[in-house]
């Protein structure tokens, strides 16, 4: 059997201008320009019929007044174009910030308690696999926060990691600016950080224990930026009554084929099911030892224990953070302005130059 995913966990630590249309006739006498509604910025020459009388049809008027109005907006996009680059770049900024505080409230918090990396995960996967494609109902929304969700046989294990994203959540919200966290979002990011903490401690392992080095060879040959997507994924709302029940399998006694059934229904396969064996309950051991009866898993549970075997762990890293990036959206709509706020305004009248 190769190295467990879990193993590591004793030792888990930190437009273009366009001229003026000109009409070209033979004329009698020499054309003058015409200046229309005092529109100076757009001329046009007319074939003059008598000595101050000219003629002008009413097209004429509405295609030049449209456009002087079009070039005028034309001439302004440029400044919208960038006050709305800019209130967007201010806005990613403020996410990522809020981001970075949350993942440090939750690696110091799953520090304190390893021993729930195991429930974390499977709380993030019970929470998501209740999505029904058919009714586009369920998914990562949070509903397991719910006591009559929680306290269902599925998730009689997790109160202790529920606990520890509702102290979580207290301490991020006393400081988020932009209004409380939803736990649709906070019990993904703990899930995240369970993982990326995990990884981390594997490094150190290898490394005979020497946490220095261990997140250098992190840093060196993890895959910490394949988690780009992930975050992205930051605005889920939370739902307001517990998802139905009879969605998600007693992982511990469900069969391989069972398994293969509810991964299938929510548009997963045995690929992902593989790669997810650590968040299928307590025992990864065990989990992959069952796994590896049937026919299609058995060849990718080889390849990710092979693959954390090595001092990267690529393969296996990278196709769990794919899989658990998809599992962690399923049917959910994001709201990229969540956590956003309002700058302060600077009263410049006050500013001493």
């Amino acid at each position: 059997m190769g190295v467990s995913f879990l193993s590591t966990l004793p030792s888990l630590l930190p437009l273009a201008h366009d001229s003026s249309p000109t009409t070209t006739t033979t004329i009698r006498h020499h054309p003058r320009l015409v200046t229309i509604c005092g529109y100076n910025k757009i001329k046009a020459s007319y074939h003059v019929i008598d000595e101050g009388h000219f003629s002008l049809k009413r097209r004429d008027i509405l295609k030049s007044l449209g456009m002087t109005i079009g070039l005028e907006l034309i001439g302004s996009s440029g400044s919208l174009v960038g006050t709305a680059n800019a209130a967007d770049l201010i806005q990613r900024r403020q996410r990522s910030e809020f981001q970075s505080k949350i993942k440090g409230t939750l690696f110091t918090a799953i520090k304190g308690n390893p021993d729930l990396v195991p429930s974390l995960l499977t709380l993030a996967l019970n929470d998501a696999v209740t999505y029904d494609k058919a009714t586009k109902s369920g998914g990562p929304n949070g509903s397991i926060r719910f006591s009559s969700e929680i306290s269902r046989p599925e998730n009689t294990r997790l109160s202790g990691a529920l606990s520890l994203i509702e102290e979580a959540k207290k301490e991020i919200d006393s400081y988020s600016k932009a209004g409380p966290i939803s736990y649709a979002d906070l019990i993904h990011y703990a899930a995240q950080s369970a993982v990326k903490s995990t990884f981390i401690a594997a490094a150190i392992r290898k490394c005979g224990g020497n946490e220095e080095k261990g997140n250098l060879l992190y840093t060196a040959y993890g895959s910490n930026g394949q988690w780009g997507l992930f975050d992205k994924q930051f605005g889920r709302e939370d739902a307001q009554e517990p998802d139905p029940e009879g969605r998600v399998p007693l992982w511990e006694k469900a069969s391989v084929q069972e398994m293969k059934d509810k991964f299938s229904a929510v548009g997963l396969g045995p690929r992902q099911l593989a790669v997810l064996s650590a968040f299928l309950g307590p025992d990864q051991a065990a989990t992959e030892a069952k796994l590896a009866s049937d026919k299609d898993v058995a060849p990718w549970v080889d390849k990710y224990q092979r693959s954390r075997e090595t001092v990267s762990q690529t393969d296996y890293e990278v196709d769990l953070i794919t899989t658990f990036t998809k599992l962690s959206t399923l049917g959910q709509q994001i709201n990229y302005e969540a956590y956003t706020y309002a700058p302060p305004k600077i009263d410049i009248t006050k500013l001493k130059l």
